[in-house]
């Protein structure tokens, strides 16, 4: 008789990790650490699902020894996770609880869920590097924020925005090195970046990826970027559309610029306006815009040609150029 599939979930800290394996075990704590979990995962059943939560960079050392180990490896969305538990009417909030809660949403959804896939050193060293340049380009804006109203003309700040210029640019740089390195991630970039809108670090951001993911169609990818429009109908009444929100929040923000740059070029301005003028707001074309490029960057990195805009164009803004 085939033993029945084990369902664990675990909750992730910088510290430690709370395991669960089901409403018949008791929580156990682990150390998030190498040893530590190779040493538990000695004593984890062949066959055995996993899961935890998507925790910035805590969740990765995990993830990857239990790839490794032969296990299937589920790192969920933290918000699913949390609607979940509200429905279920959970009263409590603990490690334990957190770690129970992960693990029956793995035995009701796993079937629908995309297992883990692990990162290659490339794409892994690109998605470390993009993800923060990005946060440290926001850091500067905020400290240009922090010093805006203040009188500074004493103070000469020059010197903080030429070193984190500087940092930026020496990423920049590995990132080129990166996809120089890997003749796919190469080739991918040139053709992304033949799209308007799309620059140098949406190009390596799609392509990593693009590289990692085998996705079935352009809309699972608008899906997964979280830029799909959720529905909100009952009956006759038809709803406010508003975006899921529910893939990574650099890749969302990415596209959106993508299509404020192109808003504004002239190869894509008269899509633009014709998005505007079935009465969307200018934030609104511009992620409608986006999303359409999007998909346009998936087609091309199937494919070898390059963008052509013209094919964007409704039938009677071509007949007006």
């Amino acid at each position: 008789m085939q033993e029945p599939t084990l369902f664990i979930g675990v909750d992730v800290s910088k510290a430690e990790l709370v395991v669960s394996l089901g409403p018949e075990h008791r929580p156990r704590s682990v150390g998030n650490d190498a040893t530590c979990i190779a040493n538990w995962l000695a004593e984890v059943p062949p066959g055995a699902l996993i899961a935890m939560e998507s925790t910035g960079r805590y969740h990765g050392l995990l993830a990857h020894l239990a790839s490794q180990a032969g296990l299937t490896v589920y790192v969920l969305n933290a918000r699913d996770v949390y609607f979940y538990a509200r429905a279920l009417g959970t009263r409590a909030k603990t490690d334990g609880v957190d770690a129970g809660v992960i693990a029956r949403y793995l035995a009701e959804h796993h079937e629908h869920l995309h297992p883990w896939q692990p990162a290659s050193s490339v794409q892994q060293r690109l998605q470390d590097l993009l993800t923060r340049r990005a946060q440290l380009a926001t850091q500067r804006s905020a400290l240009k924020q922090i010093v805006s109203g203040v009188d500074v003309r004493d103070i000469d700040a020059s010197g903080v925005y030429d070193a984190v210029d500087g940092l930026l640019g020496a990423m920049d740089e590995k990132v080129q090195e990166r996809i120089a390195s890997d003749a796919r991630l190469r080739s991918g970039c040139q053709r992304l970046r033949t799209i308007t809108g799309i620059g140098a670090q949406t190009s390596a951001l799609l392509a990593t990826l693009f590289s990692r993911f085998e996705f079935a169609n352009a809309d699972a990818l608008v899906a997964y970027c979280g830029l799909d429009p959720r529905p909100n109908d009952s009956g006759t009444k038809r709803g406010r559309r508003r975006l899921s929100k529910k893939g990574p929040s650099l890749l969302r923000r990415q596209i959106y610029l993508v299509g404020f740059s192109a808003s504004h070029s002239k190869a894509l301005k008269l899509l633009y306006e014709s998005i505007r003028a079935k009465g969307f707001a200018s934030t609104e074309a511009f992620v409608i815009l986006g999303r359409k490029l999007l998909r346009v960057a998936f087609a091309l990195w199937k494919g070898d040609g390059a963008f052509d805009p013209a094919r964007l164009m409704p039938t009677n803004d071509l007949q007006k150029t």
